[in-house]
Formats: C-alpha cells, structure tokens, sequence
C-alpha cells in the first residue's frame, strides 16, 4: 500500500497528464463511402479556404472557432473532420474526443480529396 502511495505521490510530483484522447484516422475514399450514408462532416479551414472550394454539405467551424463552439457539434454521432492536409484536423478531433464526442480524422485532407478527383463545391 505504502508502495502505490509512493508510486502516486511521484507521478503527481512529475507532471505526468493523462494521456490525451484518441481517435481515428480514415482516408478520403472511406469519408466519401461514409458522406453517402450521411455522415456528419466538419471543416477546420479558414472561412477563405472553404469558399476557395469545399466538400458539399460540410459544416464550416475553424479550429481557432471550434472550442466556443462545441454546441455546434452533434454529441450521439460520428463526426468526421477535414482540413486542408490533416494537420489541423487531428487538433480538432483531439479537442472534440476530450469534449466527449465520436471524432474521426480525415487523413491527408482537401489535398487528398481533390487529387482523388472526388467532388468541390465552390
């Protein structure tokens, strides 16, 4: 007992966090397969880098936008997130998992979507 006391006591004194929230990451021809079954779709982009061409249906929230707006954002199901590369993505499906929603990560992002030759809506 002494030793798990001890064992705390020094993970505490160390900084150590939880590890943060995991999520999955899928690439575009599975969100494309997913969108056809009406999967919920959200666009960590800049305002100007969705009007320059966007995934139909995606609902607009920028990262930068995205903790204030939380209530935006369905709790009982899946929401797959999109960004230009994937990078901002996975910050907001990491910030989503820890607000307690089903976040899926779109891998390689806009970029890959378009090189898929998949629909833009402008």
């Amino acid at each position: 007992m002494k030793r798990l006391a001890l064992l705390c006591a020094l993970g505490l004194a160390s900084g150590s966090r939880a590890a943060p929230a995991s999520f999955q990451t899928v690439p575009v021809s599975e969100l494309r397969a997913a969108l056809a079954k009406g999967a919920y779709l959200l666009d960590a982009r800049t305002p100007a880098e969705y009007a320059a061409g966007h995934i139909e249906g995606a609902k607009l929230i920028p990262l930068a936008e995205l903790p204030r707006r939380l209530n935006e954002v369905p709790k009982n199901r899946a929401v797959y997130v999109i960004c230009r590369s994937g990078a901002r993505s996975a910050q907001a499906s990491a910030l989503l998992r820890e607000a307690g929603r089903r976040a899926i990560n779109v891998g390689g992002g806009m970029n890959d979507w378009v090189r898929a030759g998949f629909p833009v809506t402008r």
